[in-house]
């Protein structure tokens, strides 16, 4: 008889010790970082995109429906970033937690001052152009404040009993992300108001974040591959403004934007833009550390 008691005052000492984890999917490994932040040992996390991807165009394989069907909770952007291969993959999962009335589908772009955002109709032939407005809101890090904090309240309203552990967490969180901030936009001070061209508009957060001028883009249009007639245009407009930077993520093919960064004198960067986008990024502090530190070293002499 002392045994069972014995296991159970044991067992009542430790946190979580007897508490299931909740299985929380992330469209994006960004949000999936915050939310480990956040969740520490009471979640599981999933991310269905890889940071060496196009969120624009993920792969939706068919083992994601599976992972969908067993979640608790579903993080995603919205501003549809993802409503080319998210929808499809939730349907398929049957799983009325994650459907988009339900309290565990939590769209992270609420209260996210959003960039871009059109104020005319909108149709295909200007690209594609978001109508909500530009969708990588998450490449600036004052933004991880706003979605750890969302992150949170959803894990608390799912698991009440645990709310006051994300509580802390968050606060957690919140403190050294702001301290990371706070050495970011010291080192990159020095360079505010440096020019730059990007092969996509992913980076238009960060530019306006550190103080960087956006000149153009290597797409005519968002989704737009670059012709001719557009680079031999741009070579000269980044001649004139006198651009330093040629920015453009992992994923993207390096022939066109070599050939801008050389003709203009300007330095091509291979810049991450999610978590996992270089193997030294294992979360989202880790993110800017790496990025930041990166564009210190392009800017140097």
């Amino acid at each position: 008889m002392k045994t069972p008691l014995l296991i159970f005052g044991l067992t009542a000492l430790l946190p979580g010790a007897l508490h299931a984890k909740l299985n929380i999917v992330a469209s994006l490994p960004d949000y999936g970082a915050i939310a480990t932040a956040i969740g520490g040992d009471r979640i599981k996390v999933t991310s269905i995109a890889k940071g060496t991807e196009d969120p624009h165009f993920v792969d939706a394989r068919p083992s994601f429906i599976r992972v969908l069907n067993q979640a608790d909770a579903l993080l995603e952007g919205g501003l549809e970033l993802e409503i080319g291969w998210l929808p499809p993959l939730v349907n398929s999962a049957r799983n009325s937690r994650i459907l988009s009335d339900a309290p565990g589908h939590v769209i992270l772009s609420r209260g996210v001052h959003v960039l871009e955002l059109p104020t005319g109709a909108v149709d295909r032939s200007m690209g594609d152009v978001h109508p909500l407005g530009n969708p990588h809101f998450a490449f600036d890090p004052a933004n991880g404040r706003i979605i750890a904090a969302t992150i949170a309240s959803a894990l608390g309203r799912i698991d009440p009993p645990n709310a006051a552990y994300y509580q802390a967490n968050l606060k957690a969180f919140t403190q050294r992300l702001d301290q990371k901030l706070d050495g970011w936009s010291k080192a990159l001070e020095p360079y505010r108001g440096t020019k730059v061209i990007t092969y996509h508009k992913s980076y238009d957060y960060l530019l306006d974040r550190f103080g960087f001028q956006l000149v153009g883009t290597i797409e005519p249009k968002p989704g737009i591959e670059p012709s001719p007639t557009h680079i031999n245009a741009l070579i000269p407009l980044a001649k004139e403004r006198g651009v330093k930077l040629v920015l453009i993520e992992p994923n993207r093919p390096r022939k066109t934007p070599t050939y801008v960064a050389q003709a203009s004198g300007a330095k091509l960067l291979v810049l991450p833009g999610m978590v996992g986008g270089d193997e030294k990024i294992k979360d989202y502090l880790d993110l800017f550390d790496y990025d930041v530190a990166q564009i210190v070293a392009a800017m140097r002499p």
